[in-house]
């Protein structure tokens, strides 16, 4: 196995929604709307029989079903979301509230809560083409999580050393806290940051060099595991995905500590600094 190997089997084991309605449209609409996510969605038009429903379904079994109205967008849920946001906008001015949000993270912040009967069976989400500011984005979600838990394990690959150096100052005040132990992961080219406070892998192996990932293991609370893994598949974009599923999180890890973890080489194309 390898971190390439564990995005190929996330992207495989998608799910299935089946969507029971006679407008075809439906169908492409909702496979639209959660083209992020590991989900395929198909159109059934039953001869007989109740229409107006969706089922979601993994390797082949029943996960759950909800009506269309609840999962298309423009419908109640998505009304609610546009009314929080007025109410935020005639909030006091505080600069981190929706009134100072862009246009583009109210949609995103609207359309995920549209779907919410299916996005609550998806512990994995898709994406296909992000960008650096992207992945420095998603990564931040998950250190600000294994910040605030404050304990348990944090492991983050930064591709090169000149990367690591270049957030150094992040990892010393996550470093900081005294409960998480914190590992950095980087190919060999530039100089070591002067880590005090977290482990340095330097591996030279090409999977380092292509992916990026940060995994947090909860500090015992399954609830707060996630991990966000991609691999590089051409200059500044970025192919995998991030999930809140405990056993990917956990496979994951133990892969890292496996391959990288120990202080000694595990071969010639490995070493910890």
């Amino acid at each position: 196995m390898s971190l390439i190997e564990i995005i190929s089997g996330v992207e495989a084991s998608e799910a299935t929604l089946t969507v029971f309605d006679p407008d075809p449209s439906v169908a492409e609409t909702l496979a639209e709307h959660f083209a992020d996510r590991n989900l395929r969605v198909v159109a059934e038009r039953p001869a007989a029989g109740p229409t107006g429903y969706a089922v979601l379904s993994r390797d082949g079994e029943f996960v759950t079903a909800a009506a269309i109205d609840d999962l298309l967008p423009g419908t109640d849920g998505d009304a609610s979301a546009d009314g929080d946001e007025a109410s935020a906008d005639d909030g006091d001015g505080d600069e981190a509230s929706d009134g100072r949000r862009s246009d583009e993270e109210r949609g995103a912040t609207a359309s995920r809560r549209v779907g919410q009967p299916i996005l609550d069976h998806l512990d994995e989400t898709l994406f296909t083409s992000y960008s650096r500011a992207d992945m420095v984005a998603a990564s931040r979600e998950i250190e600000d999580r294994a910040w605030r838990v404050g304990d348990g394990e944090l492991h983050a690959g930064f591709q090169t050393l000149d990367v690591l150096t270049g957030e150094a100052n992040t990892y010393d005040r996550l470093a900081g806290k005294d409960r998480l132990d914190v590992h950095a992961y980087a190919a060999a080219e530039g100089d070591a940051p002067a880590a005090d406070e977290y482990e340095v892998h330097v591996g030279r192996t090409a999977e380092i060099r292509e992916t990026w990932f940060v995994a947090y293991d909860g500090g015992g609370f399954d609830g707060a595991k996630c991990v966000l893994l991609a691999e590089e598949r051409e200059p500044g974009r970025f192919y995998g995905f991030w999930s809140y599923d405990p056993d990917t999180v956990d496979r994951v890890i133990d892969y890292l500590t496996e391959r990288y973890g120990t202080s000694e080489a595990h071969d010639e194309d490995d070493a910890t600094a």
